[in-house]
C-alpha cells in the first residue's frame, strides 16, 4: 500500500497526458496535483496513514473515468476496491434532460457518499473555483450557485475544507459583483 498514491499519480499522468486545463492551457495534471495536495493537507489528521494514502490516490484519479478512456474496473484492478469506490463517488455519470437535472442527481449521489469522498470533492471545488471565476465570470455565476448547493448537502466532508470552499465561493461572488 505504501506506493499507492505514487502509482495513482503516475497512472493519472499517463491517462491525462496531453490534456489541458480549459482556461489556462496548463497541463490537466496541474489540477490533479492541486487536488491531491489539498487532500494531503487534511487526510492525515485522522491518524490513519493507509486511509490518507487512499484519499490522495483517489484525488489523483478522480477524473480518470469521467475524462479518459478508463473504466472503474481498471481502477479497481490497479488500485483496489476502495479506490474504485472513491473514484465512482466522484465521477459525474448522471444523465438528464438539462444541466440542472444532472447537477441535482449529482448532489443526491454525493450527499450519500462517505466523508472521505466528500472531502476530496471539496478539494476539487476549491481547485476549480478561482480559475472559473477569473476566466469565465459569466459561467461563474451558475457554477458558484451549483457549488454552494453541493456544499449544502456534503455535510460529512472535512469541516475545514468545506468552510474554505464556502468562503472561497462567497468571496468569488463578491468579487464578481465588484467587477460587473
Amino acid at each position: 500500500m505504501a506506493d499507492l498514491a505514487y502509482r495513482a499519480m503516475m497512472f493519472a499522468r499517463e491517462v491525462h497526458a496531453g490534456q489541458k486545463r480549459k482556461y489556462t492551457g496548463n497541463p490537466y495534471t496541474d489540477h490533479l496535483a492541486e487536488v491531491a495536495g489539498i487532500v494531503a493537507a487534511v487526510a492525515g489528521s485522522q491518524g490513519d496513514a493507509a486511509m490518507a494514502e487512499q484519499m490522495v490516490a483517489v484525488a489523483w484519479l478522480h477524473d480518470a473515468v469521467e475524462d479518459c478512456d478508463v473504466s472503474l474496473e481498471q481502477i479497481e484492478q490497479h488500485f483496489g476496491f476502495m479506490v474504485a469506490v472513491g473514484v465512482s463517488g466522484l465521477t459525474d455519470s448522471e444523465t438528464g434532460a438539462n444541466r440542472a437535472e444532472r447537477k441535482a442527481k449529482g448532489r443526491e449521489r454525493l450527499s450519500k457518499c462517505a466523508s472521505w469522498i466528500q472531502t476530496i470533492k471539496c478539494a476539487d471545488l476549491i481547485s476549480n473555483t478561482s480559475s472559473i471565476v477569473k476566466h469565465d465570470p459569466k459561467f461563474a455565476v451558475t457554477y458558484l450557485a451549483e457549488k454552494r448547493a453541493l456544499l449544502d448537502v456534503m455535510d460529512k466532508a472535512d469541516p475545514r475544507l468545506r468552510e474554505l470552499a464556502y468562503a472561497q465561493s462567497a468571496a468569488a461572488a463578491i468579487w464578481e459583483k465588484l467587477n460587473d
